[in-house]
């Protein structure tokens, strides 16, 4: 049974048939449009691709002239945006020399293996730990190596609590560091960015992030809330001072400290203050905690801490060095050797006379009337 559609929409139905003798026209569903053209053609898709396998169009052959077109356009682009940005808007990473990134030691041996060199330069770092875990001595061994080197190095000293004696036994120059006691956040991270643009400081350590009051809760009273303000204090800063960081290559060390979130039963409560946006910034996160006692006898001499570094966009992260690991070993190996303790022994002692006779020219250079000490020239035996 055939129901024939109008003439002008040129396709007919088929109905199946229940008849078991009566053979079906078509083999296709019911309501199947069925065109009434004869022969279906393929359809001709033209390449343009010119027989290039797998569609490679981005050939970089000289004798290609659409490869040569495309060179000149991406020449002319680059050229045009340096002259309205300034020279080295956009540039080619092996003519500018910046794919190594240049370290400074980190006053540690076996942390600088676990850093792949060092900490890096123009990059921000952020230290956090505990309580006594360690942070500002790592971050004044790092102000020291690059005093070393001669380099400037600044301390922004937001917790008011630099110790001079403390800084001077561990390396550091005190009389060239420069040091800042900021009254509020904003001051703080405005001085450090200003002091980074100048392109003459090389390290600049803010301890702490925690310490970064913002003016309107200084200004405000006791126990008002202050929802945010640090966190957004945070971000405005580190979006202006990472890049002029860069361009300075100037490193920028956070200190940190842990808070602890309320209510939480599974996972780790602990978080860093200041907002997230350190953590996002940052290129080196190292993670300070201490791992024991250093004893002499019964009395406690040290800590020894062990630093994990968190996160790198330098090297590998996820690796671990031990810090004052080394002291008992050291007295070891110089019990076991003791010609090398006598040697030690005896230069330390040379040093020691050697200072008392230039004590004793400049007592005798001050005063006329007394004798100056004999004693032997350094180069003598004593």
């Amino acid at each position: 049974m055939e129901l024939l559609a109008p003439p002008n929409l040129r396709f007919f139905f088929s109905f199946p048939t229940h008849k078991p003798h009566t053979p079906r026209r078509f083999n296709y569903s019911p309501f199947t449009p069925i065109f009434s053209s004869s022969v279906r053609r393929k359809p001709r898709v033209c390449s343009q691709l010119n027989g290039k396998v797998n569609g490679s169009v981005f050939s970089s052959g000289d004798d290609d002239p659409r490869s040569l077109d495309r060179k000149k356009a991406l020449e002319a682009a680059m050229n045009e945006i340096n002259g309205s940005f300034g020279r080295g808007s956009v540039t080619r990473l092996g003519s500018a020399g910046g794919a190594l990134v240049e370290t400074f030691p980190s006053g540690c041996l076996t942390l600088d293996f676990a850093l792949g060199g060092g900490l890096p330069k123009g990059r921000i770092v952020e230290i956090y730990g505990p309580e006594s875990s360690g942070k500002t001595t790592l971050a004044l061994h790092a102000i020291a190596e690059v005093q070393k080197l001669g380099g400037n190095a600044m301390l922004v000293d937001a917790e008011h609590a630099f110790d001079s004696a403390y800084s001077k036994a561990l390396g550091v120059d005190v009389e060239n560091l420069i040091v800042c006691q900021p009254d509020n956040g904003e001051m703080a991270l405005e001085i450090a960015d200003r002091m980074c643009r100048s392109g003459a400081i090389d390290l600049i350590c803010i301890d702490s992030v925690s310490a970064l009051t913002p003016r309107a809760e200084i200004e405000g009273e006791i126990g008002m809330q202050q929802i945010g303000l640090q966190a957004r204090l945070m971000s405005q800063a580190l979006r202006k001072m990472s890049g002029n960081a860069s361009k300075a290559g100037c490193t920028l060390i956070f200190l940190n400290q842990i808070r602890y979130k309320i209510g939480v039963y599974y996972g780790n409560p602990e978080v860093t203050s200041g907002g997230i946006a350190l953590k996002f910034f940052a290129s080196l996160r190292l993670e300070i905690r201490s791992i024991g006692k250093m004893k002499s006898g019964d009395e406690d001499i040290g800590v020894r801490v062990r630093v994990r570094v968190q996160k790198s966009k330098v090297s590998r992260p996820y690796k671990q060095a031990e810090l004052g690991q080394g002291r008992d070993r050291a007295l070891q190996f110089l019990r076991e050797n003791p010609h090398l303790s006598d040697e030690i022994e005896k230069q330390d002692t040379d040093t020691f006379l050697w200072l008392i006779y230039s004590s004793a020219l400049q007592i005798g250079s001050s005063n006329p009337g007394t004798s100056p000490l004999s004693v032997p020239h350094q180069d003598e035996e004593f």
